[in-house]
Formats: structure tokens, C-alpha cells, sequence
């Protein structure tokens, strides 16, 4: 049974960092591209950066470039999202998920085995 767990949300500041973790058993993880989505109040989930099997980053959202940093420890079965410089704009809940289809891009309908997510909230 594949299963997918989110952490390290918070309350912060504008200005402020998190450091996002995912954690991912059950499935082959290095061989699965996974991608971080958020999705906020009243909104469709996107995607925020996406990373192939071998750590290099296949997508990254223009609202968050420069900012955030996705990366992956295979040893450890672990995603990571270090998020800087938050803005009240990126308030929402944060999902990891693995790719079941599709190759290129970070579109949430490509993935499944999602997680819980986890709460992020950025106070002005």
C-alpha cells in the first residue's frame, strides 16, 4: 500500500521560510517523478515544482521561481520543498504526490498517491 505523508507546515510571517518534507513508502521511489501542488481556499490545486528520478527540476511555477527549492534524497525515501522569501500568496494546504502518467510538466491530473497535505499560512 502505497502511502504519501506531508510535513513541516506552519505559521509564519511574510519574509519568513518553511522546509516542506515528504515522505513516500510502498512504491519504487527512485524510480517516480514527484511533484509538490498546493491548493488555496476557493482555488484549483497547481503545481509548485516538479522533480524527475534523478533530481533535476522539471517545472517550477513563475510565482514561486527564485524562491523555492524542490529536491529529493532517495537514500531516504524523501522530497523536499525549502520555500523562502513567503508571501501571504502562498498561503494554502501543500500536497506531494508521485507521477502515474505522462512524462514532462506538473499537472496534478499526472499524479496520484497523494498525501494529507500540509497546512501552510503566511501572515502579512
Amino acid at each position: 500500500q502505497v502511502q504519501v505523508v506531508e510535513s513541516g507546515g506552519g505559521l509564519v510571517q511574510a519574509g519568513e521560510s518553511l522546509r516542506l518534507s515528504c515522505t513516500a513508502s510502498g512504491l519504487n521511489f527512485r524510480s517516480s517523478s514527484m511533484g509538490w501542488f498546493r491548493q488555496a481556499p476557493g482555488k484549483e490545486r497547481e503545481g509548485v515544482s516538479c522533480i524527475n528520478i534523478i533530481g533535476i527540476s522539471t517545472y517550477t511555477a513563475d510565482s514561486v521561481k527564485g524562491r523555492f527549492t524542490l529536491g529529493r534524497d532517495n537514500a531516504k525515501n524523501m522530497l523536499y520543498l525549502q520555500m523562502t522569501s513567503l508571501k501571504p500568496e502562498d498561503t494554502a494546504i501543500y500536497y506531494c504526490a508521485a507521477r502515474i502518467r505522462g512524462s514532462g510538466g506538473c499537472v496534478a491530473s499526472d499524479f496520484g498517491y497523494w498525501g494529507q497535505g500540509t497546512q501552510v499560512t503566511v501572515s502579512s
